[in-house]
């Protein structure tokens, strides 16, 4: 064997599922037809019809951009935005005689904003290059002029045969021909093609498996004749000719680019497939739009700004044209000081209507400060720094694993304050999808001492202690367990009827035998041994758990080979322990649709047997009529483990005759090998003929435990007034009570339970005749809803809570186009709902069901590939790190460690970012308003001629420098209340779920107080200073002066509304707002002293004429406090009669009131509030 492993296990002796090789019987019809068509010379890419064939090479780039494309693509990215594209029109049409200021002036910001948009995503592209370059420059063995050399991975062609050594990724997809194990298998890691973290078995071909040095190569050559490129990870169709015999190939002798080679010395392949024809690039697409609540709210308030701007220019223009038309009336002269006789055309009393269509262009360009520019770059930096934040806090890092929590998309952030509903998935998710077998039923006897979680619920529920399977709980501590010693993961089964071999004294000790040596013959675990420890690689925790219970209790599987399995087992009539090998003929594998496993071995007394694990629910089904002798106390077991929160599997065996396995072996052989297209249907078939008449051992039972805090997290999200679903694959006995375990359903709530377990039912299943079982279930289901929603109405009546709980079948017919409506209005009102029994599809079209039916914010949470549906159909997805591999993560648009940490991340990230985005954006909208409405005004004060009030610069720079930075730092730092608070307080999440502070009137509220904030600046401006002398010299206020005046008290004024907003000060925002008001007396100083040419209207107006004048400082303090007053009132009057809950908490907090005391024990007037939100929750 090339590069041998030494001692140790041999993994390669694994049993292959290749008992059966399959010989090649028939061609494959579709070779050769469309989409069937590649060709692959092996060993020959010079070959001229492989030249002609001219496939794309291995070079990949996964970047958005290229150098040629950057700034046309990029350029258009930006201008699908509507406000964008105005700005653009604005600065192009400003060349014109049209424009009210300077083409610069307006120019300037759009390409500062666009640039640094720009910029933004030419970093994050570098970023994607970078690793694109890293990719393609690794480095692979190649075999080239009869000999190994390394070349680079985007050098390969289809056809060169490559060596890949262990721990390395597959830098194409290929053909496997042999590896460093005798038998051509290896193992695969396909961790960044599906998540899962269990290794994949791969053989070669027997014909090519020989293929392992420079010089076997020097001769080969074959052709592959196969499928087109295609995204199907979990299938592959094509021949190999090899000295000329074709021979079929399958998915097993296809290994996939990004994949890990595993516990193999090396392989030697041929690709096949490269750059972006490969599977993992076929399926490399971008994940579903996302787009949060306020998001969509905010381009409608866009819109409403774009109106008010086209109405506001068409008054003044109307206004306009009707003041220029009476300038000419009978030959005299109105304003004959705008010389109506000498005119152009954008003022000429003779065409009154052209110039009043011309000043409303020139209008739409002088109003467009109403449209904040720079909002939609301030939201993405702003959601940035929140992603960066929450990726940050110590308070989600899961130290176990090392895995903080991650923000994969920073556009959702604020839609995580506004969640309504969680979906949530239990194993994994809610427990710790980490097994330890506790109990089992062997013979018709339980045994296993000792309390689940669920069980210790049960026993505070019913207020009594809880027994199951054995009355002799007088042998257990007080924490209902027993310690007998070191912990071993994967078991803590404890029973002294059984451990240490005393199995051998019970009644039935030959069936006990059986079924543990079902535990440690049927699996597909690898023995690891290590300084004398065996351990076990499984494809499951189950697995795992079963095989280490069994070398506990006596039966070590120690050595796994192609076609045998090695035990240590305690001989019952001995007493000693002997060592025992098991011929492996073949493994049935498990599959969801079969629910079951099976192998087939042939003992060292050479008989025939088949030992079967499975559900429940298709197991008992297969019992022979004399295999039924322990099935009702088996049955009343698996009921009780049920009830205990247990994961159940039931055991059986048979005896197989030779001829029976021999004919039944041909079958098997033929469905193997079968090319047609109900491959998979004839294999099931043939397992299904001799999986029957089984003998049944008993039943398992292992837990899965609950993941630390989550009854605690659960309780504290349901008090903040989020339903909580949960969808399971579990029978319903284990969802109900894990749901009391974990507080998702609580004592006192009324349990409205939906299923198809009817006599009615059961007799016509029984008559086999699916039309009339269809109906007469669809009228069930309907008949149960409403009957639901009368206990529904009782128990709202009787302030009690409901819950909803259906079965997986129910569901199919709950989720009928004709019954859903019903079922989601029954589902909505109740405070949980738990859907048993659930398919992967069937949680996505719940997700999608509770999201469309409801229209609010739902999220879902998962840690397994059955979960990427549902996760990517929820508004949000958040991915749980954990033991089924990171596929659910990588689909996610958030990730944690921890369901507990679900809690931090609504309650209080959630909340903050909700407010701060809310108050962002109303706070850019006011701002806005407050100043283009400053130019509206003036317009009218000066005959709507056009004339803007501020000199070019000043308006440019408005929303660029002077006013940015603070909103900016109120959209990272703000914080109503603290994070200890958001956790003590729940119900304080619920303003982000009412939509409070991004609701319409709040809106409109903003929006008023800014129209109301430019009327007493402009007027109290103008009255105060035009009047009367500005200087001491005895000159009046000019255009200049009134508007530097004018411009100073809006940068103070929105500047000191930011400040009023704010809740939490920190050192930045303090150095963000003030020093936005002192950098625009700086910039008027260094502008005003340029020359009179550049600085225009500004030229040394605050040092010469503005700043000596007291009143132009009176007039600014004074309107500033003036503007100021409303919504300073306001916030008194509604703090203080009408508070909101963080209004309430903040009141409390000043007052020194603040302690650990449970919301029940505020004072009389914070719970009247309390109770007053709730009633508000309960009627929305």
């Amino acid at each position: 064997m090339v590069g041998g492993r030494g001692r140790g296990i041999r993994f390669s002796k694994l049993y292959t599922f290749s008992c059966v090789r399959s010989s090649f019987r028939e061609d494959r019809s579709q070779i050769g037809q469309k989409g069937y068509t590649r060709v692959v010379y092996c060993n020959d890419p010079d070959n001229p019809e492989a030249v002609q064939l001219n496939y794309r090479g291995n070079y990949v780039s996964t970047t958005k951009y290229t150098a040629v494309n950057f700034l046309p693509k990029s350029l258009f990215e930006q201008f699908r935005r509507v406000a964008n594209i105005y700005f653009l029109v604005v600065a192009c049409v400003s060349f014109s005689p049209l424009a009210p200021y300077s083409a610069l002036s307006v120019l300037a910001p759009l390409l500062v904003v666009i640039g640094a948009t720009m910029a933004k995503e030419a970093v994050e592209d570098w970023r994607r290059r970078k690793q694109d370059i890293e990719a393609n420059n690794r480095r692979v063995q190649v075999y080239r002029n009869n000999s190994f050399c390394k070349a680079k991975w985007k050098d390969l062609r289809v056809g060169d045969i490559v060596k890949v050594d262990k721990d390395d990724f597959f830098p194409a997809d290929l053909f496997l021909l042999s590896s460093s194990y005798e038998d051509g298998i290896c193992y695969v890691e396909t961790m960044n093609l599906d998540g899962e973290t269990n290794l994949k078995l791969k053989h070669a071909l027997e014909e090519t498996s020989s293929l392992r040095d420079e010089k076997s190569f020097q001769q080969f050559k074959a052709v592959i004749k196969c499928e087109d490129p295609n995204e199907d990870l979990y299938s592959f169709v094509g021949t190999l000719s090899y000295n000329g015999t074709p021979h079929e190939l399958s998915l097993q002798q296809i290994l996939l680019r990004d994949s890990k080679l595993r516990n193999t010395d090396c392989i030697y392949g041929v690709v096949i497939f490269t750059g972006h024809d490969t599977k993992v690039m076929q399926n490399a697409t971008d994940p579903p739009s996302k787009r949060s609540k306020i998001e969509r709210r905010m381009d409608k308030i866009v819109y409403i700004l774009f109106s008010t701007l086209v109405l506001i220019s068409f008054i003044g223009s109307v206004f306009f044209g009707t003041e220029t038309r009476k300038d000419i009336s009978g030959g005299k002269y109105r304003r004959w000081y705008l010389r109506p006789d000498d005119t152009t055309v954008f003022y000429d009393p003779q065409r009154p209507v052209l110039a009043a269509f011309l000043h409303f262009l020139t209008g739409l360009m002088l109003y467009g400060y109403l449209i904040p520019i720079s909002l939609y770059v301030s939201i993405e930096i702003v959601k940035v720094l929140q992603s960066i934040f929450i990726n940050q806090d110590q308070d989600m890092y899961y130290e176990e694993t090392d895995k903080p929590a991650h923000a994969r998309t920073s556009n959702l952030n604020e839609e995580l304050g506004q969640i309504d509903t969680i979906l949530s998935d239990k194993t994994g998710t809610l427990t710790c999808n980490s097994m330890e077998f506790v109990k089992c039923s062997i013979a018709g006897t339980a045994y296993g001492r000792g309390m689940t979680e669920v069980e210790r619920a049960l026993a505070r529920r019913n207020d009594r202690p809880h027994e199951v399977g054995d009355a002799s709980s007088d042998l257990l501590g007080d924490s209902g367990e027993i310690n007998l010693g070191k912990p071993i993961k994967g078991f803590n089964f404890r029973d002294e009827r059984i451990m240490h071999g005393r199995w051998v004294n019970e009644p039935h000790a030959d069936v006990i035998q059986r079924f543990f040596r079902v535990l440690a013959i049927c699996h597909t675990a690898i023995p690891d041994i290590n300084e004398g420890e065996i351990s076990y690689e499984a494809e499951s925790p189950d697995e795992a758990a079963f095989v280490i219970a069994a070398r506990e209790l006596g039966f070590e599987f120690f050595s796994r080979k192609q076609t045998c399995i090695s035990l240590h087992e305690l001989d019952h009539k001995s007493g000693g322990e002997v060592d025992r090998t098991y011929k492996l003929l073949h493994v049935l594998e498990f599959k969801s649709s079969r629910k079951r496993m099976s192998v087939i071995v042939r003992n060292p007394e050479n008989q025939l047997l088949l030992l079967s694990k499975g559900a429940d629910s298709v197991m008992f089904d297969r019992l022979s009529k004399e295999g039924r002798m322990f099935e009702a106390q088996t049955r009343d077991h698996i009921r009780k483990y049920a009830e205990a929160g247990l994961r159940t599997l039931v055991l059986a065996y048979r005896d197989l005759d030779e001829e029976e396995y021999e004919a039944w072996e041909e079958e098997f052989s033929r469905a193997k090998t079968s090319v047609a297209a109900d491959h998979d249907a004839l294999v099931d078939a043939a397992c299904d003929k001799i999986e029957r008449d089984l003998i049944l051992l008993g039943a398992t039972a292992v837990e899965d435990k609950l993941q630390k805090g989550v009854p605690e997290c659960i309780d504290r999200l349901a008090q903040a007034g989020i339903k909580i679903w949960v969808l399971t694959g579990d029978k319903m006995e284990t969802a109900i009570n894990i749901g009391y375990a974990c507080s998702l359903l609580r004592q006192g709530m009324k349990q409205i339970v939906i299923t198809l377990d009817s006599q009615d039912i059961d007799v016509l299943r029984k008559q086999g005749d699916k039309e009339a079982i269809a109906k007469a279930s669809c009228e069930s289901i309907r008949k149960q809803i409403r009957e639901g929603k009368s206990q529904l109405i009782s128990a709202k009546e009787n302030s009690v809570s409901c819950a909803l709980i259906i079965d997986g079948e129910s569901l199919s017919f709950a989720l009928n186009k004709n019954l859903e409506k019903s079922f989601l209005e029954l589902a909505i009102d109740c405070a949980s709902v738990i859907c048993c029994r659930s398919s992967p599809k069937q949680k996505a079209l719940v997700t999608r069901l509770v999201k469309m039916g409801t229209g609010e914010t739902t999220l879902a949470i998962g840690d397994g590939a059955n979960d990427v549906g549902m996760l990517q159909e929820a508004d949000i997805g958040v991915g749980i790190s954990g033991v089924e591999g990171m596929q659910a993560v990588m689909s996610s648009d958030f990730a944690i460690a921890q369901f507990r940490f679900l809690e931090r991340l609504l309650l209080v990230h959630g909340h903050w970012c909700y407010r701060r985005i809310s108050m962002m954006i109303c706070y850019f909208f006011y701002k806005n308003i407050a100043f283009g409405f400053t130019l509206f005004w003036f317009e009218a004060y000066a005959s709507f001629s056009g004339q803007p009030a501020y000199n070019d610069w000043y308006m440019s720079f408005y929303n660029v420098f002077f006013t940015s930075l603070p909103v900016i730092a109120l959209g990272v730092f703000d914080q109503d209340v603290s994070a200890r608070l958001c956790l003590k307080y729940p119900l304080l999440y619920q303003e982000g779920v009412q939509n409070i502070l991004f609701s319409w009137p709040r809106i409109l509220g903003w929006m008023s107080n800014g129209v109301i904030s430019s009327i007493i600046i402009f007027f109290f401006t103008t009255k105060s200073i035009i009047p009367q002398a500005f200087r001491r010299d005895g000159q009046v206020t000019d255009f200049e002066v009134l508007g530097a005046t004018m411009y100073t008290s809006v940068v103070w004024a929105v500047n000191c509304q930011i400040a009023l907003s704010i809740n939490y000060f920190t050192w930045i925002q303090h150095f963000f707002i003030w020093g936005s008001i002192i950098f625009w007396y700086i910039f008027l100083v260094i502008y005003g002293s340029l020359s009179p040419t550049v600085s225009t209207t500004a030229y040394r107006v605050l040092v010469e004429a503005c700043a000596p004048s007291v009143l132009y400082w009176l007039a600014t303090l004074l309107g500033v406090i003036s503007t100021l007053l409303p919504y300073f009132s306001y916030r008194a009057f509604q703090t203080r009669f009408r508070p909101l809950y963080h209004d309430i908490i903040q009141q409390k907090r000043s007052e020194g009131l603040e302690t650990d005391d449970t919301p029940n024990e505020l004072p009389h007037r914070v719970r009247d509030k309390i109770q007053h939100l709730k009633m508000g929750l309960r009627r929305s």
